[in-house]
């Protein structure tokens, strides 16, 4: 239940009028943004940028929002990404995993065990390790590991 009025495109403003008029306006979470006029079309712009346009794969992005969701309390946004990570490949199995946190079940790759646990630490410490930092770098770009930040950041702010 949300704590604020969740606006609609009839009842905001301007620029956020037409934001919630969009294919996605009706989510919760940015019907409560639209308080925000001047901040909801750009968080709008970011979150399709993450969804849509990341280097980060599609299904390694979902797990990693998944993890947030967990470690955070999310239970919105878990509900919301379950299907969003089934539609781009992450099995029933996988989920449960996470939901968990059998971080280093071997249903997961090696690539994926270590994105894992950076995230982990990213959510529940900010600094990463150096053995953590150093076995995802082994496996992704520096464009995917702040593509991975960004994602994390993003949906930690929506629990």
């Amino acid at each position: 239940m949300s704590r604020v009025t969740l606006l609609t495109s009839d009842t905001a403003s301007g620029d956020a009028a037409r934001a919630l008029a969009s294919p996605v306006g009706h989510l919760g979470v940015f019907r409560a943004l639209a308080h925000a006029t001047t901040s909801v079309v750009p968080v709008m712009r970011l979150g399709r940028t993450i969804l849509s346009e990341q280097k980060l794969d599609h299904r390694r992005r979902e797990l990693l929002i998944l993890l947030a969701m967990k470690l955070e309390g999310g239970a919105y946004e878990w509900a919301q990404h379950i299907d969003v990570a089934r539609r781009v490949g992450v099995t029933p199995a996988e989920i449960a995993a996470i939901e968990a946190l059998r971080l280093d079940d071997p249903l997961f790759t090696t690539a994926d065990q270590s994105l894992l646990a950076f995230g982990r630490e990213v959510v529940e410490h900010v600094r990463v390790p150096a053995p953590v930092f150093d076995a995802v770098r082994a496996h992704f770009s520096e464009t995917e590991i702040v593509e991975a930040i960004v994602a994390i950041g993003f949906y930690s702010n929506f629990n």
